[in-house]
């Protein structure tokens, strides 16, 4: 009878644990899962899907303004592909130094419900002449 009840305690202890990892596997990747697309892909999806989406694209020189409040830039970003699909981005913070119209950025951040304007908390640019390899000029 004991070695019934010892068996028991080691199965409950083993599915608790089983089930804590799991739980804790679960959560964690849906609150860390981030959508990466460009801007055809984010026009294409269902809203719900951009509440938390990372962007890809290009930044529309005729649209780059100052937001109102302290600093931060409004643009429009435009598919890299398709210059036809873009969409509104309002980024509040520092800007960086390489943001200039015709750059590659990456905007991390939201569109609310019923919004058309894509809020980034974290803006990103590509700046391919820093990644380049130096070409030798004796060679």
């Amino acid at each position: 009878m004991a070695q019934k009840n010892s068996k028991m305690v080691y199965i409950a202890a083993f599915v608790l644990l089983a089930g804590g990892l799991g739980f804790l596997l679960f959560s964690g990747l849906s609150e860390n899962s981030v959508y990466f697309l460009n801007v055809a892909e984010a026009l294409a999806v269902a809203p719900a899907k951009l509440e938390s989406a990372r962007l890809f694209g290009k930044v529309d020189g005729e649209s780059i303004e100052g937001v109102k409040t302290g600093p931060g830039v409004r643009f429009r970003l435009i598919d890299k592909d398709d210059t036809a699909k873009s969409l509104w981005v309002e980024y509040h913070g520092a800007v960086p130094d390489t943001f200039k119209p015709g750059v590659e950025v990456i905007v991390e951040g939201g569109l609310p419900r019923g919004e058309k304007v894509f809020n980034a908390k974290m803006l990103m640019t590509k700046c391919p002449s820093k990644y380049e390899k130096a070409k030798n000029p004796g060679a």
